[in-house]
């Protein structure tokens, strides 16, 4: 805008407006092959401007790769010789400094003065990325780079929450590749109140991720890895079990139900069916599942796109999120506590201009415990393009929430109620989440118990190794 103000007006009806971006402005030149700075990359080329300092930073990392990858003057060879890399040269960490960063401390702050999980999420996303793209690398910018996406978010389990007053770590690797998949471990690290000095982990996250050729958008073959701790080793074998679960259950063949299925199908629909048919004798203490149900509707902006523009993966979870605390905050009358990203399906990619519907209801519940009651948010996200009456699922997250000691303290006779469904597609999709995951907290609880196993007779073979010495 102008700085010349006309005569007639005061200098307070003139208001100048500067974007508050201005390193990321400096940080998009094009540089010549001789060091001379050219011109502004096309905006095309930028990454979206709604995203976290720190997601912003964590791409500017990979700047070279991406100019690399979107300059179509630029016709380079595909990588082909596959390196053998080790976790450690992978490994990246951000620090978050908001004992010292009040800015940076508002950003992340929620009404509650906690950490804005959403936010989070993105972040975790960005930083997970980041360091796939890192072990993707071949160290030679003169090849055409691997295109990386985001597969599916294995699990992401809250261990303790998480402040805003103490500074904030997140330290992440690849713990396992397989041809053209990887897997990245995140932990948020921050001190305790208790015990300030020592840190601990407040949050794990497991990404999986998938390489492309950039041109072709093919499969192509990643960097091997070579595990070299014993916390490595163990690791790599805990994501290859997954990694086999994932296959197993995507053959196993669910469209046939034997006897006991059938009778926990029926058991589940009696409920449903007298809230359909006999609604003035249906017990209290249940809700359909349909009348959990909300809705969020969005256009997807240039601003929310990544570094190869599209959607970012981070920002859809950020509104899946906020969506599923909204859905657990109305359905519980008082204010979720998020525990744990039970999966999350990235689909199909979505593109910049996409309208994108998010629905959301509460799964189900487990109440065993009274204290702590867990409430199971399904998001479903939609790709909808009515101009040629299309709709196609993109996403799909799975979200659990207890409720805040404090909120329950300060409310009175409100009970979490049981969610029944109305229909046999309700009852099946609530069996078959169920079912996934009580396998996946089986094979967790078995997988861990031989790990110790291992763990403990590693150890015990590398003291006597060392005695004998």
């Amino acid at each position: 805008m102008e700085n010349q103000k006309p005569n007639s007006k005061t200098s307070s009806d003139f208001i100048s407006v500067y974007s508050n971006l201005p390193n990321l402005l400096n940080n998009n030149k094009i540089i010549s092959k001789n060091g001379d700075e050219n011109h502004q990359k096309p905006l095309s080329l930028w990454p979206g401007m709604y995203h976290s300092p720190v997601t912003i930073a964590l791409w500017e990392t990979r700047s070279k790769m991406f100019e690399i990858m979107n300059d179509p003057s630029i016709d380079a060879p595909p990588q082909t010789n596959l390196l053998t890399k080790t976790p450690s040269q992978s490994r990246m960490t951000v620090l978050y400094n908001f004992s010292s960063d009040f800015i940076l401390r508002e950003q992340y702050r929620d009404p509650w003065n906690d950490m804005r999980i959403g936010k989070l999420l993105e972040d975790l996303d960005a930083l997970a990325g980041t360091i796939s793209v890192k072990h993707c690398s071949d160290d030679d910018f003169t090849t055409r780079p691997l295109l990386v996406v985001t597969a599916s978010v294995d699990q992401i389990v809250l261990k303790k929450p998480i402040s805003v007053d103490r500074d904030l770590k997140i330290s992440g690797s690849v713990i396992w590749v397989g041809r053209s998949s990887i897997e990245i471990q995140l932990e948020v690290i921050q001190a305790g109140t208790d015990h300030p000095d020592s840190d601990s982990v407040a949050l794990t996250a497991n990404f999986i991720f998938v390489a492309r050729d950039s041109n072709t958008g093919k499969a192509a073959s990643v960097n091997r890895l070579s595990p070299e701790t014993v916390k490595e080793r163990l690791l790599f074998e805990e994501a290859e079990g997954r990694s086999v679960l994932r296959k197993k259950t995507r053959e196993d063949d669910k469209g046939e139900y034997i006897n006991q299925e059938m009778n926990r199908l029926q058991a589940l629909l009696s409920e449903g069916r007298i809230f359909c048919d006999m609604p003035a004798l249906a017990d209290r203490n249940s809700i359909l599942l349909r009348d959990t149900r909300f809705e969020n509707s969005l256009i997807c902006q240039p601003q929310q796109r990544n570094i190869h523009g599209r959607i970012f993966g981070g920002f859809l979870m950020h509104r899946a999120f906020e969506l599923a605390f909204s859905t657990a905050y109305s359905f519980a009358g008082m204010r979720p506590c998020f525990q744990e990203v039970d999966h999350v399906d990235f689909l199909k990619p979505v593109d910049v201009g996409d309208f994108l519907r998010l629905k959301s209801c509460v799964l189900y519940t487990e109440l065993e415990n009274p204290e702590r009651p867990l409430i199971n948010v399904e998001v479903v996200a939609h790709v909808t393009r009515p101009e040629i009456r299309s709709s196609e699922v993109s996403n799909t997250f799975y979200f659990t929430f207890t409720v805040c000691p404090e909120a329950k303290a300060g409310t009175y006779g409100t009970a979490i109620r049981i969610v029944v469904p109305a229909t046999e597609e309700e009852a099946r999709h609530i069996l078959e989440r169920k079912d996934a995951k009580a396998l996946q907290s089986t094979n967790c609880a078995d997988k861990r118990i031989v790990l110790d196993i291992r763990r403990f007779w590693i150890e015990e073979c590398s003291t006597a190794h060392v005695n004998e010495k």
